[in-house]
């Protein structure tokens, strides 16, 4: 099968075949978000987009199939209890380096284990947030994810719920893209 996108790492790391996943979803075209969506103003739900598809709303992640099974992208995608949050996605990681892999407290555990080689290259949660500039979206210590919207357990709804939640959801997201935007300038700015 011929691949048409992603980035080919070849290191004495290893081979790494990454392909990118957005951060942040507006979930203004799906339809059960109608109502919600009509409730705020057209311009916001627009800039929100926009936001969403800066540089700083979008990851690495690896883009091989393991097994015939799912890739990480797919999965975060279509487990009902992450929905393509990234912020649940991020738990889940943080859930993963801490050892916890059982799918009924980490929902993508089994699916980021079949990823260990590379999440190895990273040594644990602090390298890995460090690396991608996630440090907006953990506390200091990187012992607890900063939600977009509260967060209860993977038993809470996944997606926003109410016009309220979802403009905070929204609110949260744009900061941290603002944030991490700031963040890749800077690095490049060291780059040089």
């Amino acid at each position: 099968m011929k691949k048409e996108y992603g980035l080919l790492h070849c290191s004495e790391l290893g081979e790494y075949y990454l392909t990118s996943d957005s951060i942040i979803h507006t979930y203004s075209r799906h339809t059960e978000y109608a109502l919600i969506i009509n409730e705020i103003p057209k311009e916001d739900i627009e800039n929100f987009f926009k936001i969403a598809c800066q540089i700083g709303g979008y990851i690495l992640f690896p883009g091989y199939i393991v097994n015939k099974k799912q890739t990480i992208n797919g999965a975060r995608g279509f487990h009902p209890r992450i929905c393509d949050r990234f912020d649940l996605t991020l738990e889940c990681i943080r859930l993963y380096y801490n050892g916890t892999i059982n799918k009924e407290l980490n929902p993508l555990g089994e699916v980021i284990k079949r990823y260990d080689d590379f999440f190895k290259l990273f040594t644990d949660f602090k390298g890995y947030c460090e690396f991608f500039l996630l440090q907006d979206l953990t506390n200091d210590l990187y012992s607890k994810i900063e939600f977009f919207i509260p967060f209860t357990g993977f038993i809470t709804k996944p997606r926003p719920s109410s016009t309220d939640e979802y403009k905070l959801y929204m609110e949260n997201s744009i900061k941290f893209v603002e944030k991490r935007n700031k963040r890749i300038l800077e690095y490049n700015k060291n780059m040089k």
